[in-house]
């Protein structure tokens, strides 16, 4: 890594959230490139600098233009005029001459002004001034992620067999629809690795609980599937159900495991079982409690869960239940005009997720009484890193599957995240698209969005094209609501189609996992904007393409009867353009800009100069494939190497250096051990 510094400031009293790990970070007494202002921190900018950066966040790689709010928000209309999402992700770049990145490791509201209430000004604006921030200078913007990741800890890394094609839907509600399922995906031989299960396999919606109606013998259920090659991966849920006898209750109430209200009594709330209490996960006794209550599924044969409505999502509490009924009634019989009526209506149509219920929750930070409202954006992350610390502790030896919906920097180092709750549009695919980039810089590797999109009606067209580039992220999962349409591969006219984009993810496994790891292991970055490679001012305004591991470069298709897209080439590239995973033809492409055919049909792939791609073989599974059936497709100029990451995909802590296997070309007439098949494309003398 090249020279970076990184300079720790510290204000008021901050309330530590373990984000850091590195704690040998010079503390600064100057402050450096920000300008400190009333309550706020400035910075301008010049015409020509890029932000990148803030994760899980609205708008684009670029995050000029507008102004960002971190605090975890249950929302799924993921319109540009929000400023918020699921994830609080407070680290972004500046990137100019002499580029620089900032962490705020703020557990509160903080916003980020980012030119929007002055075109050429940068506002940091916490609610409070108490946090620790963090400033990294170096040379390059890739450069400063690596140190911040460095900063910040290892990401989370998760068994090979996550990195195949997982299905889901709220609902299957019963042992036999998930069955049947299973059986659609065989019978059209599309490869799949794991079902869903969300909230009906529960006992009236019960964390570490079983409907034994709906779902008996569990875990011979869970033994039947995985003998056909399927994983199911139940959700968790962060209320715990108010019921007496029910064991996850009685326990949490025993041990004062729940978050308080103000008066120091237990806060309630209400989500899918109705009344629930939170688990107080800022508690480290409270953390070890919950995460070893995965046992019971874990037991059961369990490999692997989501963690959920963790911002935490609220729909009412009983007080405001109470104030709203005593608006009702007291308009009874009333001639009720306008005004009134809307009055009525919002008292409840505004009811859910209010910031009056964060302020009436109440943290035991072992022994420190703190407010939900002031450490909001931790209660997702400590979530998550309860399950994950007790998998180390019950499963020392196996990786498991681990992912969540509220995140906040430090989460990374113990599960990955799904983007939330998106919709059927395909503003939402190009948001996907350009959010990749800014979750990696962050520490979120392991990361995908509902692919098809969660709510309202997919089509065809879009669960194809949404495929297409879903093929290249970790968690590739197609989920959807239970009022939209069933949206299975099979459920479609063109079948075959959609089978053979879920038959390419399972050819991109050997080099998706092997990229995922080393960049992991490395503190690199999966995807990167173009412009963290090249240095060419083209590059900064393509924010439709990005690079995939060291090899490749994709541009997906995200507009709606499209055959064909407009695409930038920053050097010569092999553009690669695939009919289905063996069949696929290429061209060598010379820099600038090109218009391409790409219908739903075809998929097109570019691989950069001196670089190859290394293609498997097609699976049922990903414990299926062969890994010695291996085959490259390299362009290259007089050599090319490519270092294929291999391990058993279920070690916790795999090394690097020991498991590289380094495949080198230099004559197409030697073809390199471990591959079946090798097609090289030398680079043309005309440059």
């Amino acid at each position: 890594m090249k020279q970076t510094t990184s300079m720790k400031y510290t204000y008021g009293t901050p309330i530590e959230t373990d984000a850091v790990v590195d704690k040998g970070i010079q503390q600064g007494k100057e402050l450096i490139r920000l300008v400190e202002g009333e309550g706020c921190f400035t910075y301008t900018l010049k015409p020509e600098t890029v932000v990148y950066g803030l994760g899980e966040n609205l708008r684009g790689i670029n995050k000029r233009g507008w102004i960002y709010e971190s605090f975890c928000a249950d929302d799924c209309v993921h319109t540009e005029a929000k400023r918020s999402l699921y994830g609080a992700h407070n680290f972004f770049i500046v990137a100019e001459d002499k580029p620089f990145g900032v962490f705020v490791d703020y557990p509160g509201r903080i916003s980020f002004d980012i030119g929007y209430s002055n075109i050429d000004e940068l506002i940091i604006k916490p609610e409070t001034m108490d946090f620790n921030l963090y400033i990294i200078e170096g040379e390059t913007p890739l450069e400063i992620v690596k140190a911040f990741r460095q900063m910040i800890g290892t990401s989370y890394i998760p068994p090979k067999w996550a990195f195949g094609y997982q299905q889901s839907r709220w609902s299957y509600k019963t042992s036999e629809e998930v069955r049947q399922v299973a059986k659609n995906f065989k019978d059209n031989g599309i490869p799949i690795d794991t079902i869903y299960l969300d909230i009906d396999y529960m006992e009236r919606f019960k964390d570490f609980t079983v409907d034994e109606t709906a779902f008996p013998n569990f875990e011979a259920f869970v033994q039947e599937m995985k003998e056909m090659g399927i994983r199911l991966i139940p959700i968790i849920d962060a209320g715990v159900k108010v019921e007496e006898d029910y064991e996850t209750y009685e326990e949490g109430l025993k041990e004062n495991c729940f978050v308080t209200d103000g008066e120091g009594n237990v806060f309630e709330g209400a989500v899918w079982p109705g009344k629930v209490h939170f688990p107080d996960f800022l508690n480290s006794k409270t953390r070890r409690w919950f995460g070893h209550k995965y046992a019971f599924l874990l037991d059961k044969g369990i490999e692997g869960f989501w963690n959920d409505m963790n911002e935490p999502a609220i729909f009412y509490t009983p007080k405001a239940v109470e104030a709203a009924m005593a608006n009702v009634e007291k308009h009874r019989g009333e001639n009720i005009d306008l005004g009134t009526f809307f009055g009525i209506k919002d008292s409840f149509s505004n009811i859910m997720n209010q910031e009056a219920y964060y302020k009436d929750m109440y943290h035991d930070m072992d022994g420190v009484r703190v407010c939900h409202y002031d450490v909001h954006n931790l209660y997702g992350y400590n979530m998550t890193r309860a399950a994950g610390e007790a998998f180390k502790e019950l499963r020392p030896n196996t990786r498991t599957l681990l992912f969540s919906r509220a995140s906040y920097i430090g989460m990374h180092r113990y599960g990955g995240i799904w983007t939330g709750d998106n919709c059927s549009w395909w503003s939402h695919l190009l948001l996907n698209i350009k959010m990749m980039p800014s979750l990696n810089m962050c520490g979120f590797m392991y990361a995908g969005a509902d692919v098809g999109g969660f709510s309202d009606n997919t089509t065809e067209e879009l669960l194809t094209r949404w495929l297409q580039f879903g093929v290249f992220t970790p968690l590739l999962r197609n989920h959807t609501a239970a009022y939209t349409r069933f949206q299975e591969p099979y459920n479609f006219k063109y079948t075959e189609r959609i089978k053979k984009w879920i038959e390419m993810r399972y050819a991109l496994v050997p080099y998706l996992y092997s990229e995922y790891m080393k960049a992991t292991l490395s503190n690199d970055m999966l995807f990167k904007p173009l412009a963290f490679e090249y240095n060419d001012p083209h590059c900064t305004q393509v924010e439709d393409q990005l690079l995939v591991g060291e090899s490749i470069m994709i541009a997906p298709v995200y507009e709606q009867n499209k055959t064909g897209r407009y695409v930038y080439l920053p050097e010569n590239m092999l553009y690669v353009n695939f009919e289905s995973a063996t069949n696929y033809t290429v061209e060598e492409m010379k820099k600038g800009h090109h218009y391409i055919e790409a219908d739903l049909d075809h998929l097109p792939v570019f691989i950069r100069p001196n670089h190859m791609l290394i293609l498997g073989e097609v699976a049922a599974n990903v414990e299926a494939q062969d890994s010695s059936k291996l085959h490259a497709i390299g362009y290259y100029k007089d050599h090319c190497a490519y270092k294929l990451y291999e391990d058993d995909g279920i070690t916790p802590k795999p090394k690097l250096e020991d498991s590289i296997t380094e495949i080198y070309m230099s004559d197409i007439n030697v073809k390199p051990e471990k591959l079946e098949k090798i097609e090289v494309y030398k680079i043309s003398s005309c440059e």
